[in-house]
């Protein structure tokens, strides 16, 4: 759409509101119609920053926290610029956002998407806050982005794997840079055939919410087409802790693999007990037996210790990368925390520069103003080599890595535990593409961008 369009349709949006003769939300600071949700009036503008602080996935919470206060820092124009200097566009100059330095605003997901909900909802009414970035949940990214829809403001979505964030749930005041259950088996795909060979019998465990559903429809999917068999998948409830009770029937099952779609806390354990219940030192139907994790990070890994050693998954993107973009957010982050950051702080900051980007080539912080200049925007210099912000779903579309578990090298105390991932394959972004008619994200329409007020 242009320019004048986006006015136009804020316009339309404001008439309609009044004609239903609906009271105007005090959220809405605005004092005429083509104004917008939280419009900056001073020389600051305030980003709500969301992200799970407590709970199974509070530790991908608090990096991402990291990366979103180091990116307000390069904004700002402190510390070394970071990605700034790599990013294909070139507009932000470390001024702050057109002449506005950027304030944040933080809350604790405690990865509940009503807690979510309600964080998010207060940043916006209480605080002015324009832009909300986070979630290491799908159900609580979902959850935020259709209440960021409601208040009039851009939701740059943090780490969101489901399939639904831009399937049947997107909204076009949402935005997703991190890749989904679809791509992680687009690409794991070819390397598990090659690995493990075209008849296996494979046993899921599955966190039991919009996340877990779609990543194990997409990894079965995947498999299926290449032989193997789905012997049973288990739903498993977020933050069980113990996984005892779920792992011991594996055992007499008749299955050869275990793929655990788990994530954060959950994967640690589950993968955890899985070894300790003997299950990578079985051999069934003359296979040794296999461990497969979907979807990894670095503090997963970590956190599973030697456990992860020949375990194939996928990633968004990794520090080891060879890019200048990776290197020089690795130089930030490392200088400034002690460590390398982990694929959940490098979404969010991208997401960050992202935001603050589109605003400044659209030059209004209008949602609909920004919403345009995202969709189909392409740029690299981030990490992940050439992107597309896709226009009609508004999923962004790269490279994807495939990483297996390996023993750590380092003598780095600094670095032990964040090398245990080794990079087997950097799936190039055609190979993970698929149409916005694809099954596995039917039902879903952006809808009108809403600017709120």
């Amino acid at each position: 759409m242009t320019k004048s369009n986006f006015t136009r349709r804020g316009l339309l949006k404001t008439s309609a509101v009044a004609g239903a003769g609906l009271a105007v939300p005090t959220i809405f600071t605005a004092s005429s119609a083509s104004a917008f949700t939280n419009e900056p009036t001073g020389d600051t503008v305030t980003f709500g920053f969301n992200v799970p602080q407590t709970g199974a996935y509070a530790e991908e919470g608090l990096d991402e926290l990291r990366a979103q206060e180091l990116a307000l820092e390069h904004l700002n124009g402190m510390g070394d610029g970071g990605m700034l200097n790599t990013f294909s566009s070139k507009v932000l100059d470390g001024t702050g956002i057109m002449g506005k330095r950027v304030n944040m605003k933080t809350g604790d997901t405690q990865t509940k998407s009503d807690v979510a909900r309600a964080s998010a909802q207060s940043m916006i009414q209480k605080d002015g806050c324009i832009m909300i970035n986070g979630g290491s949940s799908s159900g609580v990214a979902i959850a935020v982005q259709g209440l960021c829809q409601e208040a009039g403001v851009i939701f740059m979505a943090g780490l969101t794997h489901s399939n639904d964030t831009t399937g049947k749930d997107r909204k076009a005041n949402g935005f997703r840079h991190f890749f989904n259950g679809y791509m992680s088996g687009a690409a794991l795909g070819p390397v598990l055939e090659k690995a493990y060979g075209t008849e296996r019998n494979a046993y899921h465990l599955t966190a039991d919410y919009t996340w877990g559903w779609t990543q194990q429809e997409s990894i079965q999917a995947v498999t299926e087409a290449m032989g193997w068999t789905t012997t049973q998948n288990v739903l498993t409830p977020v933050g069980a802790g113990d996984f005892s009770s779920y792992i011991a029937p594996i055992l007499n099952s008749g299955a050869d693999t275990l793929i655990l779609n788990h994530y954060g806390g959950d994967m640690v354990n589950s993968l955890t007990q899985a070894v300790q219940f003997g299950l990578k030192d079985k051999q069934v139907n003359g296979k040794d037996f296999k461990i497969i994790v979907p979807l990894y990070s670095e503090l997963m890994a970590k956190g599973a210790g030697s456990n992860i050693e020949g375990v194939y998954g996928s990633m968004n993107w990794n520090w080891q990368l060879g890019d200048e973009g990776t290197a020089a957010f690795v130089k930030s982050f490392g200088e400034k925390y002690g460590f390398p950051p982990s694929g959940a702080a490098h979404t969010c900051y991208v997401q960050t520069l992202l935001y603050a980007d589109a605003v400044t080539r659209a030059g209004s912080f209008n949602p609909c103003a920004v919403v345009e200049a995202l969709e189909d925007f392409e740029f690299d210099g981030m990490g992940n080599g050439p992107t597309l912000y896709r226009g009609s779903d508004h999923q962004c579309f790269k490279d994807v890595l495939v990483m297996e578990g390996v023993a750590s090298p380092s003598g780095n105390a600094a670095m032990v535990g964040y090398d245990t991932l080794s990079i087997v394959e950097q799936t190039p972004r055609a190979q993970v593409e698929y149409p916005e008619d694809h099954p596995m994200f039917a039902g879903g329409s952006l809808g009108e961008c809403n600017p709120g007020a």
